[in-house]
């Protein structure tokens, strides 16, 4: 912001007159460029302009060039930078206008500009002063005006000493809910603050002592911690959690006379059922401080570190205010500005909580009764629960997980219990930290072969019509089986994903391949692998996708055989129970893509809400109606008729009257005495669908043994509140 030009000659009312200013007289320069017409007040108020004007654009080295030479050596470039970017850091400075709004001849042929300017700061927001006064002199020796320095051109009230200080005024951070307001995530917890006033530690020794092992903290950290506070005010010095307060309160108060006040701390109330969206709070790593000081917070403030905790941190955190102030040499302070911080928002999920502690619980019960079958060998499962019709996610499982609260940096349990928690959870080899949902990469086996029906009726190359002779061995390639010994017999293309009949899709894979090597991984694209679903609030792998190119970057060639194997899931192609969901989800929708979304509303309790969640459609494919219609028709036999591979599961259920559509899938994987993967993908209501449903069990065996079953449990828990037994 610029100057206004055009100075006016007169006299500032009340200014007043500046004191002698003492320096050496100057010597003569070999640079100095005598300039007679110079020293004049036209030519004073130019420098005064330039040496504003550099102060506006930040520019140090620019503002120094303007001094007077005894000032430019009193005080050397280095210290008068780092004079203006300690102070205007502490008050957060964003930018200032001045304005000239007057000059006086001085004593001495010294010229004084009065000025206003306007500070803008992030935390206090803006503040004027006005009346100020910038001295010139003719330097004789630049043979120029040059600007008689001093601390008081920063803030006049550190003139006498005084120091620059910025109380923040934290806002406390918002809670998180489910969909339906419950609450996941409070300020419930109780945290104690110890507080000391420096000039009445009756031991300081002793007390640096105490608050160190308190506070966890370093004495070293204590010792700085307090010569950076002023002598007689009172300073917080920490938190502590109640336990360790009820251990170490006598010493502090008899040593520090420290004086405590409750405040509220970081509680998930659901714990391990939602830790891996919610997330949790931590401490700042050496990344994330110079971007947390920036924004007006202590560099020592509690972030979000994990899930919807770091992605909606702004708004969960709020805006800082504070009180901006000069503490005095004598003692007394002077306040220059301060503001109220803004609320914090609330952050509501489109989780269901209900729902998501039910599949919790329920794969825990799950691996309770597989103990002596698939359990023992399985480190983990996953569920995803989509509401089809705008992408928001219900329910987002994954096991085994762990109590978030232990990673909060006041847990209730105490601060050694949580330790102890969080090293087992980081040490587990079964990796719960780990967000199986849409991090797990597995092989999807059966749920797959979708893609090739989609690709080879869509592409034209097969008839829907088609059919195919299933004698339980397919040779084209290498001898491949059928998981029924003897097959299928002769099935109609809707059959071939009802029985699941590998060879039937070994053949297709080869025609698709014959025809067009990059046919079906196109077609897998288009359908959503290889790349992230979109999610926006949790970290997502993208998958593996193998293409000619792909192979050839690694240094292989492409061969029938990696269609063959893609085909049923079983090289080539690794993906998350997110992606499968988005999928299962798109063929429902008649090949609508969703993008998948775990925050329904952003805002202030009882205000108009600054982000509610709108469905966002990422694609809307092109595929022929009738081949869309085939593979829904074919997926809801599976569930519906006999012989289709989860009829057996769903038989007698009350979830048959509305139907479900959906697919078994039994991944292999590498090892001689290694189960395979089990899965189950599905939607519900067949006419009119609702909700998609995707379970994971790693390493359990058939997806028609282990992970349908869950599926039902679940499904009819959502729909009539059956509990399970």
């Amino acid at each position: 912001m610029k100057i206004r030009t055009g100075l006016a000659l007169f006299l500032l009312v009340g200014l007043v007159a500046c004191s002698a200013w003492n320096e050496a007289p100057p010597a003569p320069t070999p640079t100095a460029s005598p300039t007679p017409q110079g020293r004049t007040p036209e030519q004073a108020e130019r420098v005064a302009r330039l040496f504003l004007q550099a102060w506006q654009d930040n520019d140090m080295a620019g503002m120094h060039r303007l001094l007077s030479f005894g000032g430019q050596e009193a005080t050397l470039l280095p210290a008068f930078s780092d004079f203006y970017r300690r102070n205007q850091a502490t008050m957060t400075l964003q930018s200032l206008e001045t304005r000239i709004t007057g000059q006086l001849p001085g004593p001495g042929g010294r010229m004084t500009f009065g000025y206003d300017v306007v500070f803008h700061t992030r935390q206090v927001g803006s503040f004027s002063e006005s009346g100020r006064t910038l001295r010139l002199t003719w330097d004789t020796r630049l043979q120029n005006w040059r600007v008689i320095w001093s601390p008081a051109d920063l803030l006049p009230a550190l003139a006498d000493g005084g120091t620059l200080r910025l109380d923040a005024r934290l806002p406390g951070r918002a809670n998180i809910y489910d969909r339906e307001g419950r609450t996941l995530a409070s300020r419930n917890n109780r945290i104690i603050t110890v507080n000391v006033i420096k000039n009445d530690i009756p031991h300081v020794g002793n007390c640096n002592l105490r608050l160190a092992a308190a506070l966890n903290l370093d004495i070293s950290l204590i010792e700085q911690i307090l010569a950076a506070r002023a002598a007689d005010w009172l300073s917080e010095m920490g938190a502590v959690d109640p336990l360790v307060w009820q251990e170490t309160r006598a010493g502090l108060e008899r040593d520090c006379n420290a004086r405590f006040i409750e405040r509220p701390a970081r509680q998930y109330e659901t714990g391990p059922a939602t830790a891996h969206s919610v997330g949790y709070v931590g401490w700042p790593d050496d990344s994330q401080v110079a971007a947390l000081t920036a924004a007006g917070f202590p560099q020592d403030s509690i972030i979000g570190r994990s899930g919807v905790e770091a992605s909606r941190d702004e708004a969960l955190r709020g805006i800082p205010g504070g009180r901006l102030y000069v503490a005095e040499a004598g003692g007394g302070q002077t306040t220059l500005a301060e503001r109220a911080p803004g609320p914090s928002q609330s952050v509501w999920l489109t989780l269901d909580a209900p729902l998501q502690a039910f599949i919790h619980d329920s794969l825990q019960r799950a691996r309770s009764r597989a103990a002596e079958t698939w359990a023992p060998g399985s480190d983990g499962a996953a569920a995803v629960v989509l509401d089809l019709r705008s992408g928001a996610i219900l329910a987002l499982v994954s096991d085994p997980s762990y109590d978030n609260n232990v990673f909060a940096p006041f847990p209730a349990m105490g601060r050694e219990a949580a330790l102890e928690l969080a090293a087992q959870a980081q040490d587990d080899p079964r990796r719960p930290l780990l967000n199986r949902a849409t991090l797990g990469l597995y092989p999807p086996g059966s749920i797959f072969k979708v893609v090739p029906a989609i690709a080879a009726t869509d592409s034209g190359l097969y008839a829907l019509t088609r059919k195919y002779l299933s004698t339980g061995a397919w040779n084209r390639d290498l001898p491949r089986r059928d998981w029924l010994a003897g097959g299928h017999g002769l099935l109609s293309l809707p059959e071939f994903l009802k029985y699941s009949c590998n060879s039937c899709f070994f053949e297709m894979a080869w025609d698709l391949d014959d025809a067009d090597p990059w046919t079906l991984p196109d077609y897998a694209r288009r359908l959503g692998f290889g790349a992230p679903t979109g999610l926006r609030d949790l970290t997502e792998a993208a998958g593996e996708l193998n293409d000619p190119d792909v192979l050839a970057e690694q240094g292989f060639n492409w061969h029938p055989s990696e269609a063959v194997s893609m085909a049923v899931g079983q090289r080539g192609v690794s993906v998350t129970p997110l992606q499968v969901a988005q999928l299962y989800a798109t063929i429902a929708n008649d090949g609508a893509r969703y993008r998948p979304q775990l925050v329904q509303q952003v805002s202030m309790l009882g205000d108009t809400p600054t982000y509610t969640l709108q469905p966002e459609l990422l694609a809307e494919s092109d595929f022929d109606p009738e081949v869309i219609a085939l593979v829904q028709g074919a997926l809801c036999t599976v569930v519906s008729e006999p012989g289709g591979t989860a009829e057996h599961v769903f038989r007698g259920s009350p979830l048959l009257a509305q139907g479900v559509c959906g697919k078994t899938g039994t991944a292999e994987t590498p090892g001689e005495d290694t189960l395979p993967h089990a899965w189950f993908a599905a939607w519900t209501p067949a006419a009119e669908p609702e909700i998609a449903i995707v379970l994971l069990v790693e390493n359990a065996g058939e997806g028609s043994a282990v992970t349908a079953p869950l599926a039902r449990e679940i499904l009819e828990y959502w729909y009539f509140g059956r509990e399970a037994s």
